[in-house]
């Protein structure tokens, strides 16, 4: 499963490449995208995304993370990311968009095609994410997934070096085929 490739009605989602560090380093180095992501540095350096890249191809290879970066089809532009990823054995969906590509509806659209993805191809039964307190978009988006609500923790944010408050979501395989025959 390494080499594959989602596609929706607007996107192409492919395993991001070493190739793609100039495109997609600049957009999510950005505060007001980092800051939203538990785990990006800021400032965040193109050796930050070579060293990312690494990690992902080992953690692909040993099916602990399913990343894909987000282009659309139309030009080839590069918008940000949106993966499934082995958080204590369950699966975490998060993704990021470039600030220029937010509120166009790319986040909702590629999550629903991983989120596919997840329940069709590796058969999981139930997939969760977070958005921390303070960006609601986020929060929308995963209730027009169908997602709801779990819990609320502190988890930790590199970019603003400190733990945040963060909404746990839950999607089940049932609803997430429920929403999309209904």
């Amino acid at each position: 499963m390494s080499s594959t490739v989602l596609e929706t009605e607007r996107l192409l989602l492919r395993p991001p490449e070493r190739r793609d560090i100039p495109f997609f380093a600049p957009l999510i180095g950005d505060f007001d995208v980092a800051k939203n992501l538990g785990t990006v540095p800021h400032p965040y350096a193109e050796s930050d995304a070579s060293t990312w890249i690494s990690q992902l191809d080992e953690r692909r290879a040993k099916g602990e993370a399913f990343q894909f970066g987000v282009t659309r089809k139309s030009d080839g532009a590069y918008m940000g990311g949106c993966g499934l990823h082995l958080d204590k054995g369950e699966l975490e969906l998060g993704y990021w968009y470039g600030k220029p590509y937010w509120k166009q509806g790319y986040a909702t659209e590629a999550a629903r095609r991983v989120l596919q993805f997840g329940f069709e191809e590796l058969q999981v039964s139930d997939i969760w994410a977070g958005w921390f307190h303070d960006n609601p978009n986020s929060g929308h988006v995963l209730a027009k997934l169908g997602f709801v609500a779990k819990g609320f923790q502190k988890r930790s944010c590199l970019a603003r070096g400190t733990d945040v408050g963060c909404n746990i979501v839950t999607l089940s395989r049932d609803a997430f085929v429920a929403r999309r025959v209904a």
